[in-house]
């Protein structure tokens, strides 16, 4: 645990849509990357940053996660509206998606696990070019036109707000 993570007391996070809400208080337990292609699949994405719950304690502060038994053994939890990954329950404890979070960087991964499925093309991604959002020449017009309906990365009264007319 990095000393922000301990000294943070109450995290909270959601899904993408902000259909489901959630409230971490205490410290988490271990966070973690898994790189096993159970995860890679429920993420869709080549690993899956999760942290344990641990001695913390869980509220699903709006709505509740959906979910899927992956194996005999793990459910997890997404949004069935936006289909955000929130949760991975295994025996071992139930763990959140770091990037759920809406500070990902309170809970850090320091340990990589399932790195026997790690796509070999992984360790190459931090030496690709490099390019921020409106740097692309080609996409500056489009992207500057969008209007996200993503929620905020903090916690809203309600949910989705009234559009105006």
């Amino acid at each position: 645990m990095t000393k922000r993570q301990v000294q943070t007391s109450t995290l909270s996070g959601g899904c993408q849509c902000g259909a489901v809400r959630f409230r971490l208080t205490g410290a988490p337990g271990t966070s973690s990357v898994c790189y096993c292609r159970m995860c890679q699949k429920a993420a869709a994405s080549p690993a899956l940053a999760l942290v344990s719950v641990g001695g913390a304690s869980l509220e699903w502060t709006r709505g509740a996660p959906s979910w899927f038994h992956s194996s005999s053994a793990v459910r997890r939890g997404f949004c069935n509206q936006c289909g955000t990954p929130l949760a991975y329950d295994a025996p071992d404890g139930l763990a959140l998606t770091v990037l759920a979070f809406d500070d990902p960087d309170c809970v850090p991964p320091v340990i990589a696990y399932g790195v026997e499925a790690k796509r070999i093309w992984c360790d190459g991604i931090p030496a690709l070019p490099e390019r921020k959002t409106l740097e692309d020449p080609e996409a500056v017009s489009f992207l500057k036109t969008l209007v996200s309906y993503q929620h905020p990365d903090h916690d809203t009264e309600t949910w989705p707000p009234e559009r105006k007319p």
